[in-house]
Formats: C-alpha cells, sequence, structure tokens
C-alpha cells in the first residue's frame, strides 16, 4: 500500500484535482484508491460525493478512539474510497499543536487501516500547518502539482526543503515522486518556458503534463472525476498518462 502525499504550499495548483482524477485513472486501470481528504475546505470531498464529513475524522486525530477504517466511506467512483473532510478539521491543529508527537498522530493511524488498498492518496490542505507536515510524516511520496506561473520554480524549491528537513526528522522514506506540470497551456511562451525549467531541475520526476481545459471545472460542477464526465477528452487523457507514470514511479 503506497502512501501518496499531494502537496503545494500555494492554493490553486490544481492540487485537489490531481488527487481526485489521478485517484480514478488508477482506479480505472483496476487498483484500489483510498483517499485521505486533509483539507477544511473538503473539496476533494465534495467531488467524490461527500458533502461533509462531520467530525468523524477530526476525531480520530484528536482522540483514541474511532480508528481511521471507522470513517471510511464509499465514493462516487468504484475503486475509490474516501476518508472526508469537513470545517472540523479547522481546529484539528489547535487542538494537536501542544501534544507531543502530534507530527505523528496521522502517520500511526494509517498504520491502523488493513492493507485492502493498492494507493492511498493524502490531499493536504495549501498551507505549510501541522496538517501538511503529517501528512508529509506519513507518505512513501510526495506529488507537487505546478501551476506554470513565474513564481512556480521558487514555490517547489522551498517545498522542497520542508520535504527534506520532514525526511530527516520523521520520515526517512519520503521521498518526490513526482512534479506534475498542471493546466498546462502550451500555446503560451510562459508556459512552456516553465515546464522546460521544470524538466532541466527535476529530470525524470517531472510527470506527464496535465493540460488546461474547461471540463475538468465541469467535472468538479457535476461532482465527477473527468474520466467519467468526459471520457475522451484530454483531460482523461491526461491523468490516464499521469496514473501511469506514478504506478512506473512507486514500483
Amino acid at each position: 500500500m503506497k502512501v501518496l502525499a499531494v502537496v503545494n504550499r500555494k492554493g490553486g495548483t490544481a492540487k485537489t484535482t490531481t488527487v481526485v482524477n489521478l485517484a480514478s485513472a488508477l482506479a480505472a486501470k483496476g487498483r484500489k484508491v483510498l483517499v485521505v481528504d486533509l483539507d477544511a475546505q473538503s473539496n476533494a470531498t465534495g467531488w467524490l460525493g461527500c458533502m461533509d464529513g462531520g467530525r468523524g475524522l477530526h476525531d480520530v486525530l484528536t482522540s483514541n478512539g474511532k480508528g481511521l477504517e471507522d470513517v471510511v466511506m464509499a465514493s462516487n467512483t468504484e475503486g475509490v474510497d474516501l476518508i472526508p473532510a469537513s470545517a472540523w478539521l479547522a481546529s484539528t491543529e489547535r487542538v494537536l499543536s501542544g501534544e507531543p508527537g502530534a507530527e505523528l498522530v496521522l502517520r500511526k493511524a494509517l498504520e491502523g487501516l488493513p492493507n485492502r488498498w493498492d494507493y492511498l492518496l493524502l490531499d493536504a490542505p495549501p498551507t505549510l500547518g501541522l496538517l501538511v507536515v503529517s501528512a508529509l510524516a506519513a507518505a512513501d511520496q510526495v506529488l507537487v502539482p505546478v501551476e506554470p506561473s513565474p513564481m512556480a520554480l521558487s514555490g517547489v524549491a522551498s517545498l522542497l526543503e520542508t520535504v527534506d528537513v520532514v525526511r530527516d526528522r520523521l520520515n526517512q522514506r519520503l521521498q518526490l515522486g513526482a512534479v506534475i506540470p498542471s493546466r498546462v497551456d502550451s500555446r503560451t511562451t510562459l508556459t512552456r518556458d516553465v515546464v522546460d525549467a521544470l524538466h532541466k531541475r527535476f529530470g525524470e520526476l517531472v510527470s506527464p503534463s496535465v493540460r488546461e481545459t474547461v471540463r475538468l471545472r465541469e467535472a468538479a460542477g457535476h461532482a465527477s472525476p473527468i474520466n467519467q464526465h468526459d471520457p475522451k477528452g484530454t483531460g482523461s487523457e491526461d491523468f490516464s498518462a499521469l496514473a501511469e507514470f506514478i504506478e512506473r514511479s512507486s514500483a
């Protein structure tokens, strides 16, 4: 069971889009996937067909009562299960902040799950706080969606400094699994320059690009992964290629 944390310290980088549609693409290839939504905004939760996760995940992380298996639910996508988020997660960091070893609570909870999934995808919040560090402390690999912008490379470099610190102090197995160019419009010079720079900096760790398409936004609005909403479109094609890349890199 591979644990993949999808992380970017900046909002609007297609992080949740990556989690939901990569999960569905992996499931379409016969893999069993569990999505853990760690973001109080609950966007992955809604996209996967649940409107409110209630106190479940918050209570698991802040008490010794329920285990994570108790809050797993089926999503709207065959082969994808979900541990939903809710606004309760906004207080989780505050509750945990004074506890020794708080960064390892999520990892210990994940270790209590049965080994019935091939992949666990952690959708981390877009800020560098305890839940992001916890996701990195629990993961085998970190996946970094990158929107082509002038600050993209500096943002990735800053995140990787955090990854290095977490690896040294909390999780020696943590590796960079993929840098994922997202919302790519190859018609623009800026986009081509940023993607080229990513390839020069990260080489074979750069995944196939996910192209910009309005269909992805439509899919979110319809609470449907792109390979269900537009199965023959470029979004489905790109996430299928990304799933193949992730399977190779995490083997």
